[in-house]
């Protein structure tokens, strides 16, 4: 039969882990390997839709072996971080809805799911749409290819900054299987299997499964309990169906977390932090625990949670047919991903507001189609595709004032030397209302209310509290998404050893939003009621900041009502490319790659602009943003002496207009498009194997990415960033691994295995800048174990963050407490031993 899929996923296997590689030559010639002749390095890719050796490809793209990956203890997309210095991986609010990718200094970051991502996910060559919902543990591992720069005339969907490719392992002819099991600190445990084999000589089936359960490393100071939790589970099931012209290969998969996450350490006391405290210890509560961040301590209200479910199941099929002289190639899929998360949103012990029942759902339909082959005797490789994509996304927001509400808001006027008044009457007497304040200080007003008993009453009358539980009663959201695109690809020899390569895609997508908007509260309706004019005028020309406190934006029901609105685009994206091979062991390259990313919508209504500030009330296109474009150039120098020694280097500058970036207004998180930001630098990567069982390799990365000087950033959140590195992206980041694996008899080996990653000084978040950076450090994972030479068993020790290192992963100005500053800390030392048996 037929097997060139198969043959390429096994080159892959054992040639692409530049930690512990292997090539076919060595199972071919042990006699030679005994000699320590190592033969020529063979890594190959699929990332250009064809099995081509990694060294020939005019890409930048680093590729991690399926070894490497388990030596590293990855257990989802963002461990990858730790082994390619050009990927970066965040994650803020929530796993499922905040997780982000970023590559060369540029991502999508931020709790928004219509914020599409700008480094694409593809897992067995299927879409996910979302960073999170690639988030669910990881089956075994064949390869990982990370591409540098804009794809979109390979891949299905169109990214601007890049795409991280995973080939999981695939069903086998020959019966066999494994359960692993790992028990580590935190009470940490995780229990795999698989199990694999023929049905006929045409058809073979796999199952893997996995579960995982760790205790968390935040601790509440109010109730003791931990937070980052980790309680998860995932089956996938593989058929495969192979003759000589055609290969299927069906999966299906289910998915569940239950999790809690995601907790935040203080990092900054601002001056309401006092305010904090006073009005959450009123209720006998810790309100800012003050406490070395690496104390990894914080305070909930009690009764209020983290507590976060996914649901994410799934199927694909890739069918490849081969014809005498042309390839067809079709993947099909469909995936339903659902989250439901809470979530305590002043993140303090005192109750202020909360998250109740955060509901988030995608339902994606996707198509691929592809048909590739040569002409001209071999001389040109062409390949034309079409993608087609189906997305709804669901959204549900519940965002709820807390028992406390009405304290807080209270508090910073009334403990404010500058003030000393309060509106809701919290604190009884003792303090006046503002009104009071007003008759007080203000003769004109005094006689104007004098004879006018109702203004007189209004202004001595508190105003009206918002209840617990007022708030949004159900914001829900609607975005229905329709991609078409149109993509060629194609590789010309010119001449020996010179190749371009010309690619275009065409895109056209639509997407059409429906909302209906539901809120409920009565400090808001305060100031639009006309009897309370005279009154709701002054507060907020005089003490803005109380309509802001009373009136939140994300609460604000000026806002309730039903939208609908629809935004299209259309867009032509390509690369050109021109490589020439130097010698048969160098290579040098040159392109230049139109990238593109769609616009969306901003699913929360405090994107909306409010009349009584001067706003023109809501309109959806208030909740639009543009589509992110990028201009790319790029050259490169890939080298390689036979087995011994690779070496690549690639330098980099981008283009990219309208840029979509999160921000912080002070209230909310909404994303702005960046007229220009720049992103450059360099890489380099190299593999060194010595000697057979040891391999070593090595990543560095200079990023320099920052908006440009000429953008007009004045009046937003922005203003002042420009020309400033970005948030969570270092200068440097060098990482490296080590992988040795000597005999220690005829039939037992040993692993011994370190990996790192260094990253230089960097800012955590444009709201942190300078309070929340981190400082240069390293993280090293290590692995020790031994091994049966046929890897039937084997038995390790691991470590992660082997110096318990600490960082913030990410910062954010926590809203609504002027100079608070607080940090999603990195993961602790774990460590632990693990066990694993096959057949």
């Amino acid at each position: 039969m037929k097997k060139s899929i198969l043959l390429a996923g096994a080159a892959l296997y054992f040639a692409a882990t530049p930690a512990g590689a292997q090539s076919i030559e060595d199972e071919a010639a042990p006699a030679a390997a005994d000699n320590e002749t190592f033969g020529d390095t063979v890594i190959l890719v699929t990332a250009t839709r064809r099995s081509e050796d990694v060294q020939s490809v005019p890409l930048s793209v680093s590729v991690l072996g399926g070894e490497l990956v388990e030596n590293a203890g990855v257990a989802d997309i963002r461990d990858f971080e730790q082994l390619t210095p050009s990927l970066v991986a965040t994650t803020g609010q929530s796993s499922s809805n905040a997780t982000a990718l970023g590559i060369r200094g540029i991502g999508t970051a931020g709790d928004n799911p219509g914020f599409e991502p700008a480094v694409g996910v593809f897992i067995d060559g299927v879409y996910r749409a979302r960073a999170g919902v690639a988030l669910s543990e990881l089956p075994p591992i064949e390869r990982v290819e990370v591409l540098r720069g804009p794809q979109g005339t390979l891949f299905g969907r169109n990214t601007s900054a890049g795409a991280l490719s995973i080939a999981t392992e695939m069903p086998e002819f020959e019966l066999g299987g494994f359960v692993e099991g790992s028990y580590g600190n935190y009470d940490a445990y995780e229990l795999r299997g698989m199990v694999t084999g023929p049905v006929s000589d045409a058809i073979a089936l796999r199952l893997d499964g996995v579960y995982r359960q760790r205790d968390g490393y935040i601790t509440d100071v109010n109730s003791g309990r931990d937070i980052n939790t980790v309680d998860r589970y995932a089956v996938r099931g593989q058929g495969l169906f192979e003759n000589e012209r055609l290969t299927i290969r069906f999966i299906a998969d289910y998915a569940e977390t239950d999790e809690e996450c995601c907790g935040a350490v203080n990092i900054a006391r601002g001056p309401t932090a006092g305010i904090v405290d006073f009005v959450a210890g009123l209720a006998g509560n810790a309100g800012i625990p003050v406490a070395d961040p690496e104390d990894r301590m914080m305070a909930v209200t009690p009764g209020r949670n983290y507590n976060e479910a996914v649901k994410d199941w799934g199927v694909s099929a890739e069918a490849t047919y081969e014809f005498d002289t042309v390839t067809l190639t079709s993947i099909t899929a469909f995936r339903d991903w659902r989250s439901l998360r809470n979530q305590d949103i002043d993140f303090s012990g005192m109750d202020r507001a909360y998250r109740d029942g955060y509901r988030t759902g995608l339902q994606d339909f996707t198509q691929e189609i592809r048909i590739q082959g040569t002409a001209f005797d071999d001389r040109l490789d062409w390949l034309v595709g079409g993608f087609y994509l189906n997305e709804t996304l669901t959204l549900r927001d519940n965002v709820r004032l807390g028992a406390q509400a009405n304290q807080y808001a209270d508090g910073a006027f009334a403990f404010n030397p500058a003030a000393g008044f309060e509106f809701f009457d919290s604190f009884g007497p003792t303090v006046p209302e503002f009104g009071q304040v007003l008759l007080a200080t203000n003769p004109q007003l005094a006689a104007a209310a004098a004879g006018n008993p109702a203004l007189f009453a209004l202004l001595n009358t508190p105003l009206p509290g918002n209840p617990e539980g007022s708030g949004q009663l159900a914001d829900n959201y609607t975005v229905d998404t329709q991609a078409i695109a149109l993509f060629t690809h194609n590789v010309i020899e010119i001449a020996d050893g010179l190749s371009l390569t010309l690619g275009l895609r065409w895109n056209h997508e639509e997407k059409d939003i429906d909302a209906n908007l539901v809120a409920n509260t009565p400090a808001c309706d305060f100031f639009f009621d006309p009897a309370a004019t005279a009154y709701s005028s002054l507060i907020i020309a005089n003490v803005p900041t109380a309509f802001l406190l009373a009136c939140n934006p994300t609460v604000n029901p000026e806002f309730n009502g039903t939208y609908s609105g629809s935004t299209s685009d259309d867009e032509f994206t390509g690369t050109i490319r021109l490589a020439y091979e130097i010698t048969p062991d160098a290579l040098i390259y040159a392109g230049f790659d139109r990238g593109y990313k769609s616009g969306g919508y901003n699913l929360d209504r405090a994107g909306f602009d409010t009349v009584l500030l001067g706003g023109d009330g809501p309109q959806i296109e208030d909740l639009e943003f543009a589509a992110e474009t990028v201009d790319a150039y790029e050259i490169g120098l890939k080298t390689n002496w036979g087995r011994e020694f690779t070496f690549n280097i690639a330098a980099f500058y981008q283009d990219f207009s309208n840029y979509q970036q999160l921000v912080f207004s002070g209230t909310s998180f909404f994303v702005q498009n960046v007229e220009q930001t720049i992103s450059k630098g360099f890489e380099m990567d190299a593999i060194v194997r010595p000697v057979r069982d040891l391999t070593f390799q090595f990543g560095y990365a200079y990023t320099d990415v920052s908006y440009d000087p000429s953008s007009n950033l004045a009046g937003t959140p922005l203003d002042g960033e420009q020309g400033l590195q970005l948030s969570n992206v270092p200068r440097h980041t060098l990482t490296g691994a080590a992988t040795w694996t000597p005999p220690l008899t005829d039939r037992l080996n040993a692993l011994l295995h370190v990996d790192t990653r260094f990253s230089s000084d960097e800012a955590t978040s444009t709201g942190g800048r300078g309070i929340a950076d981190n400082e240069g450090h390293a993280i090293v994972n290590a692995r020790i174990g031994i091994a049966s030479d046929d890897d039937r068993w084997r038995v390790a020790l691991f470590v992660e963050n082997l110096f318990d290192t600490y960082y913030n992963i990410s910062s954010f100005a926590v809203p609504e407490q002027t100079g608070t500053v607080d940090g999603y800390p990195g993961l602790p030392r774990f460590y632990g031993v693990s066990a694993r048996f096959g057949f």
